[in-house]
């Protein structure tokens, strides 16, 4: 028989918004990537909604996340302000910046070995140059001006400051779907070298970490200085 609970639990993920799904289900952020779902940028839009003109079985992702919903755990929207800028700054801040200058090492060796062949990556070392440049500029000034804003005064409204790092995470996305799209969403092709094989799996990582970057700022630590 199928798990009724389950089916209820289901009904009414259709009317929330990716945002809202991604920061109270954990898991829901993984299941939303593999659906090539925007609940970064665009997550104020309903599930049902952003599922329109894909194709994409609405209940078929329903019943994902009723699954993940049963299996509990703590929602990511319950650490504390401090606690969330400790995990930005530890799990992505300082991974981006020691794993970007070896992808855009790796990239520069690929483009030169294999610099004949039709399906290299051309310009790829210089896409992931701007992008740590502009990323590091915009990490810093989180780190530097609105993390400890952030920090000292807990309850303090930041509008026009975290208007400026959503325009930047605007363009953090815009610079993603170049890399996705140059890349062939990094799938290397047939006969790749060991060198080209790690230089995808690792922008890959990258990409994925970026993206729920992005979604934790957004979604759980902005909202809470923005109303």
């Amino acid at each position: 028989m199928p798990d009724t609970s389950l089916t209820s639990a289901a009904a009414g993920f259709a009317d929330r918004t990716l945002a809202d799904l991604a920061t109270s289900l954990p898991g829901a952020t993984a299941v939303f990537r593999r659906s090539k779902l925007d609940f970064c940028c665009g997550g104020q839009i309903t599930l049902a909604e952003a599922v329109a003109g894909k194709q994409l079985a609405l209940a078929e992702l329903e019943s994902e996340l009723a699954a993940i919903a049963a299996q509990g755990g703590t929602p990511p929207s319950a650490e504390s302000t401090v606690a969330l800028i400790e995990l930005i700054e530890t799990r992505y801040h300082a991974v981006h910046r020691r794993e970007l200058p070896e992808l855009i090492r790796l990239a520069r060796r690929v483009e030169a070995v294999h610099k004949d062949k039709p399906d290299v990556p051309r310009g790829l070392a210089d896409l992931l140059e701007q992008i740590a440049t502009e990323l590091d500029s915009h990490m810093q000034k989180e780190e530097r001006v609105l993390f400890p804003i952030m920090r000292r005064y807990g309850q303090a409204t930041l509008a026009q400051p975290i208007a400026a790092m959503l325009a930047d995470h605007e363009d953090h996305g815009a610079l993603l779907r170049e890399l996705e799209t140059l890349t062939d969403s990094f799938a290397p092709p047939a006969g790749a070298c060991t060198t080209w094989r790690a230089l995808y799996s690792g922008g890959s990582k990258f990409a994925e970490d970026l993206v729920q970057h992005i979604h934790t700022e957004n979604n759980l630590l902005f909202p809470r200085f923005t109303h």
